[in-house]
């Protein structure tokens, strides 16, 4: 049996450059009756692992290393001895949130992590922040995407440690390139498709977000 994707919304604070916004984080369960990854773990770890009912949590990873995005994970590792996976060029950010705690295995593009008998597939997909990667699930038809792609654009590339030409660059050629019935899971707010977005591509780059 293929794992399940289990969601939950937290609310919190994103900090950045010297401003905080209030946000709504989705967090992503990955997995099936006995175990599961967590996808981003944001703001509430308690939250997070009530919701995981009692099943082994095999990793927690992060999509990148925004505040938002893994506040709660060195907690929600304490609670449950899950590793802390992050993507190398993300430790910079992540030492501004956690300076004197480090994640305990970096991600690579190209690796496969295994949950529940079902494949995620690392995609490196800088943009939005150095080492923000995506998570693509094959025999979920699902790519979980962070911050890099919305329904209705890229993420933002406003603030320090991003880069509008990359994210564009990232979501062509990594994003745009899975099937179009592919879900996209986001970091915020609904759900979308590959298809959706693909044909808006011309669109995002003359706004220039």
């Amino acid at each position: 049996m293929a794992a399940r994707v289990d969601h939950l919304v937290t609310s919190g604070t994103f900090a950045l450059d010297g401003g905080e916004w209030d946000v709504d984080n989705n967090v992503w369960i990955v997995g099936d009756d006995t175990e599961a990854v967590v996808i981003d773990a944001a703001h509430d770890a308690a939250a997070i692992e009530a919701a995981l009912g009692g099943r082994t949590l095999r990793a927690i990873i992060c999509t990148h290393a925004h505040n938002d995005h893994i506040d709660a994970a060195p907690a929600l590792a304490d609670a449950t001895g899950a590793p802390i996976l992050l993507h190398a060029d993300d430790l910079p950010l992540w030492k501004q949130t956690h300076p004197h705690r480090t994640p305990d295995a970096e991600l690579a593009d190209g690796q496969v992590l295994e949950i529940a008998g079902t494949r995620l597939e690392v995609l490196h997909t800088p943009g939005h922040a150095p080492g923000a990667v995506c998570l693509y699930a094959p025999e979920l038809a699902t790519v979980f995407s962070g911050d890099t792609l919305f329904q209705g654009g890229p993420g933002a590339t406003g603030r320090s440690f991003s880069h509008f030409p990359t994210i564009v660059d990232s979501i062509r050629d990594r994003l745009l390139a899975l099937p179009a019935e592919t879900t996209v899971r986001t970091g915020h707010g609904d759900s979308t498709t590959i298809g959706a977005e693909a044909p808006h591509l011309d669109e995002w780059i003359a706004r220039g977000h």
